[in-house]
């Protein structure tokens, strides 16, 4: 959701046309131009977010024309620009004469500022992580496809611009990546086979008839330095050496307070999740044995088995290979119809949104899928949410590992979590947030725990409503998925602060959460390609509890659960902390750790 950390290799060029706000005492916001400038400098260093967030000239230069920088006169230039720009808020504000709205801005740019400087200054993945660049290609070329900003053939020919640049792209990000991790560079190797094919295909397949010869002209050298790469991940970069995926106690913790915003610690999360995932296992065995009773009447009934005789049950009702995407968006139909007759919270107005396969190029992070929303800028363009197909040469146990995983239960649930009413309402709400400056910011910037949370909230809500007609099988699946919300955070954590192993990690996951093989070694994978994202979850989901609660004993009897729900949203993705203060108008409580689920 957050903007990447890579820049352009050209002058920083600062927006001049911010408007000056005013306040309710009349004054001129200091706040409002540094706000402005800020989101739009910042986005002009990263022309590919810079598309997806509907940004595209920046001071007569079209950034859809243009990629990234991958070199390490890029990543100074950004350095220059976070540092420089945390010296001006500080000498030109005072957050204590802030209104609250403002206030939260300022909290959010400073900390969105100290989180890019720990990136730039002590994490940096540009140096050893090449699913930076292979990423960053990929939705470089990949938005200007599916996003319909302007007509196809502008669109087409921005890709053009974009497609011959990746040679030169390509070549700064081999001098500028030393070591990395066996696994990331595995992973890199596998979506740049995406991108690829994205190129040579499917790109190809798509440009008009009358550029199509400007295209192969680009295409060919992009494609034969594609396979250079290709050929330089699996050759010289294995040859420099190895350096350890883990960020280690001290990094983790840094990041971690950053990326949550919540004043919470990695070892207090740890501690409560690993308390709670037995009495969720026990929630679960509740609940199996009535189940049992009807579905297994002649079977003697075993703690250690019969909960996994119930979801075994459960995970064989399940899709094909060839319905699965099919199966999401019938299952997107029943949830809209659900939350429109119990009045969950006001639909948004547009009907934007579509069910599209993952591009490849992103599903070694999202083996299952995922949501991309309508850009921050142009929220009338369309939204997507991401089902990553089954692929066709995976052997018969590896398909029915993930089908079982995903089955008839679990599928509605991905599709409540990530699209109705999860991430397809919350950023939809949060699309129509002004002034326009605040709304990018809150959407560049999102915070993690506000926007998993609210798809664990959603989910939940969903059911405790009745959803599926208060079905346990469905409830049985949501206890399980639980389990896997806490299994996140313990992993995330143990994984990069105290050398869990993998056997360590699939036996979390398989025996202790019941998960199956596929699901488990991807979520492996995933926890080493990513950090501190796992846990926003678990912090997430009860922070949206412990604020609603604060948010119910303000109101009294006036309160309803729509009103809540609504102005949640409207608010735009804001660390919990602050959304309490600007819903409650008290000052935050709680460490993002406590509250029930």
């Amino acid at each position: 959701m957050g903007l990447k950390c890579a820049c352009l290799t050209i002058a920083v060029l600062f927006c001049s046309c911010a408007r000056q706000r005013e306040t309710p005492q009349g004054a001129a916001s200091p706040l409002a131009p540094l706000v402005e400038e800020f989101i739009f400098s910042s986005l002009a260093l990263s022309p590919v977010a810079a598309t997806a967030a509907g940004y595209h000239d920046h001071k007569g230069a079209s950034l859809d024309e243009m990629l990234d920088g991958a070199s390490l006169e890029s990543v100074e230039l950004q350095r220059k620009f976070y540092s420089g720009f945390r010296l001006r808020l500080l000498e030109k504000v005072n957050p204590e004469s802030l209104d609250p709205e403002d206030r939260v801005d300022f909290d959010i740019l400073s900390t969105q500022i100290d989180l890019a400087l720990l990136e730039l200054d002590v994490v940096q993945n540009f140096r050893k992580n090449p699913t930076v660049y292979v990423e960053s290609l990929g939705n470089a070329l990949f938005n200007p496809l599916v996003l319909e900003y302007a007509p196809k053939r502008d669109r087409m020919r921005h890709v053009i611009s974009r497609v011959e640049k990746i040679p030169a792209f390509l070549e700064q990000a081999k001098a500028t990546l030393a070591q990395a991790p066996e696994i990331w560079v595995k992973v890199a190797i596998e979506e740049n086979d995406g991108n690829i094919e994205l190129v040579d295909k499917t790109l190809r397949a798509e440009m008009p008839a009358d550029l199509r010869p400007a295209y192969d002209r680009a295409a060919s050298p992009a494609i034969k330095a594609l396979h250079g790469f290709q050929k330089f991940l699996k050759t010289e970069m294995k040859d420099r050496g190895e350096v350890d995926w883990r960020l280690g106690k001290d990094n983790y913790a840094a990041k971690f307070r950053l990326t949550l915003a919540t004043g919470s610690t990695p070892e207090k999360v740890l501690a409560d999740a690993e308390a709670d995932l037995e009495s969720v296992r026990t929630r679960m065995l509740e609940l199996s044995i009535l189940l049992h009773k009807t579905d297994f009447p002649a079977h003697p009934v075993h703690n250690d088995l019969v909960v996994k005789e119930m979801l075994d049950l459960i995970a064989a009702r399940h899709a094909t290979p060839q319905a699965y995407i099919a199966a999401a968006k019938t299952d997107l139909a029943q949830a809209r119809t659900f939350v429109e007759l119990k009045a969950l919270l006001p639909l948004p107005p547009n009907d934007n949104l579509q069910v599209i396969p993952t591009p490849e190029f992103m599903r070694g992070i999202y083996a299952v899928g995922g949501f991309s929303s309508a850009p921050a800028l142009e929220p009338q363009l369309g939204a997507f949410y991401w089902i990553t197909p089954i692929p066709g040469n995976w052997p018969a146990a590896r398909v029915e590992s993930k089908l079982r995983e995903y089955n008839f239960y679990k599928l509605k649930l991905l599709t409540i979590h990530e699209a109705m009413p999860g991430h397809y309402v919350q950023l939809e709400y949060a699309n129509q947030l002004q002034p326009k400056a605040r709304r990018v910011l809150r959407s560049v910037f999102g915070n993690g725990p506000y926007i998993e949370g609210w798809g664990q909230y959603a989910t939940q809500i969903m059911l405790d409503e009745g959803f599926l007609d208060h079905s346990p099988e469905l409830r049985l699946t949501f206890l399980k998925e639980e389990l896997r919300v806490l299994a996140n955070a313990i992993l995330d954590i143990r994984l990069h602060t105290t050398e869990m192993s993998d056997l360590e990690a699939m036996e979390l996951m398989q025996r202790r959460t019941y998960q199956e093989k596929e699901e488990a070694t991807a979520k492996l994978q995933r926890a080493k390609l990513s950090s501190c994202q796992l846990p926003t979850y678990l912090v997430g989901w009860r922070e949206w509890i412990r604020v609603r609660e604060q948010y119910k004993r303000a109101k009294g009897p006036g309160y309803r659960l729509s009103e809540f729900n609504e102005l949640a949203l409207k608010e735009g993705a804001v660390p919990m902390p602050l959304l309490e203060r600007l819903l409650t108008g008290k000052a935050p409580g709680g460490n993002g750790a406590g509250g029930g689920i």
